[in-house]
């Protein structure tokens, strides 16, 4: 049987496309985790876990060398998951790390390489253009915390585009925004210091009954994707017949901020005591986008199964399940 090994499995993204493909291919193809820490979530399932640092190309000699058809690269370190600052930390993971995948793809012979980018590099667009392209030339700030991340992504991006053409290794990448997802972490890092994530805020805000305040401009809208519509979106490259295809991950849809926060009062609040909800129209707008998904509707079929609502009943159900805890 065929191998399909995924990088970065150990995160939550990753453990979500995992069950994924056990869900949808299991009977197809080999499944394969991998990622950088420990991770007993794969033994109670029974699933092989193979612990590498991408960073270290003797590492990979702990993986299978025949019959591997694809190789799914969610491996990466990201501004959100960093405490401080410490930008060369991206240099060793998303550029050496990443070489270090390709190399193990063109010497095993594997037929495609699927990747996730970041929308980093084209979402300072959205402020002028509401709806971002996969061919967007890109735009960012070079006086950020995320610059070095984002150049980083980028370079990657470039390097498969390289091994694509030189070694005819099919080459699927998918420009992800933010992805909606339940995990027991509910904080990230902002300029190396934590906070809760805003959703989680206001999710947790919701729960009790608590007021909740509109920042800024309540009819700025965002694309907002779940993690089983990327997951779905992604293993579609898995089955099609084609040598190259660059996508932006997303639902097509923008949702107001007014939407998001009254979806989230509905679907959290408890009936007797729904969360009021204020307009601080002096507090700074959120970012807006819409995710052109044209393309990737064409070309592999996908189609987005989540709306806003339903989004966050799955997610309901996630949290209180504990998923993959």
């Amino acid at each position: 049987m065929k191998k399909i090994i995924v990088f970065g499995a150990s995160g939550d993204t990753g453990k979500y496309f995992v069950d994924y493909l056990l869900n949808n291919f299991k009977d197809k193809y080999e499944i394969i985790a991998s990622g950088s820490r420990d991770c007993e979530y794969y033994k109670k399932i029974g699933i092989q876990y193979i612990k590498v640092d991408i960073t270290k190309k003797e590492k990979f000699e702990k993986l299978p060398k025949k019959n591997i058809f694809a190789v799914v690269d969610l491996a990466g370190l990201m501004p959100a998951r960093m405490k401080g600052y410490e930008p060369y930390k991206y240099i060793d993971v998303n550029i050496t790390g990443n070489f270090n995948i390709l190399e193990y793809c063109r010497i095993n012979k594997v037929d495609r390489i699927l990747y996730a980018q970041s929308f980093g590099d084209i979402k300072d667009y959205g402020e002028t253009e509401l709806v971002l392209k996969a061919d967007m030339t890109p735009k960012f700030n070079y006086n950020t915390d995320h610059t070095i991340y984002v150049m980083t992504k980028n370079f990657a991006a470039d390097m498969i585009k390289n091994y694509n053409q030189r070694y005819n290794i099919n080459a699927f990448i998918f420009r992800l925004p933010t992805i909606y997802l339940y995990s027991k972490i509910d904080t990230y890092y902002v300029d190396g210091e934590e906070h809760k994530i805003g959703y989680r805020l206001l999710m947790d805000k919701a729960m009790k009954g608590e007021t909740i305040e509109i920042w800024g401009n309540e009819n700025r809208v965002k694309d907002m994707v779940y993690v089983k519509d990327f997951c779905q979106m992604m293993a579609r490259a898995l089955e099609v017949n084609k040598k190259f295809g660059h996508y932006n991950v997303g639902t097509g849809i923008g949702t107001s901020l007014k939407e998001q926060i009254e979806g989230i009062v509905e679907v959290f609040s408890p009936k007797d005591k729904k969360s009021e909800i204020i307009q601080a129209k002096d507090k700074p707008n959120a970012p807006q986008y819409i995710m052109d998904i044209e393309p990737a509707k064409k070309e592999l079929g996908y189609e987005p199964k989540y709306d806003y609502i339903n989004m966050l009943k799955d997610f309901k159900k996630e949290m209180e399940e504990k998923r993959f805890e």
